[in-house]
């Protein structure tokens, strides 16, 4: 079965920094591409940063030069570093993989930032 867990999530001050970090299992991590989405209050879940399996990434604008997205293949493992963090970032942080045009998705971990 197809699976991501995400965790790091947490409570903090404007201008911390956090590292979201998703577990994934049931198919072969290294062969696909990996995002991270999120949904904050009242919004529309939105992406936040991608990385393809040659390690090349894409950012929102509103992310780039705060956060950074990465992977270890031999953990199964992608990660979120959230630098500078903004009240905007409050958001439930979800990972994504795309497996044959089907999306999965994991249970999603809280970031709350408070100014």
């Amino acid at each position: 079965q197809d699976q991501l867990t995400e965790s790091g999530g947490d409570s903090v001050q404007s201008g911390e920094s956090l590292r979201l970090s998703c577990v994934a299992s049931g198919f072969a991590f290294n062969l696909y591409a990996m995002g991270w989405f999120r949904r904050g209050p009242g919004k529309q879940r939105e992406m936040v940063a991608l990385i393809g399996t040659s390690e090349n990434t894409e950012y929102a604008d509103s992310v780039k030069g705060r956060f950074t997205i990465s992977r270890d293949n031999a953990k199964n493992t992608v990660y979120l570093d959230m630098n500078d963090l903004k009240p905007e970032d409050t958001a439930t942080y979800l990972c994504n993989v795309v497996i044959i045009l089907k999306n999965y998705w994991g249970q999603g971990t809280q970031v709350t930032v408070s100014s």
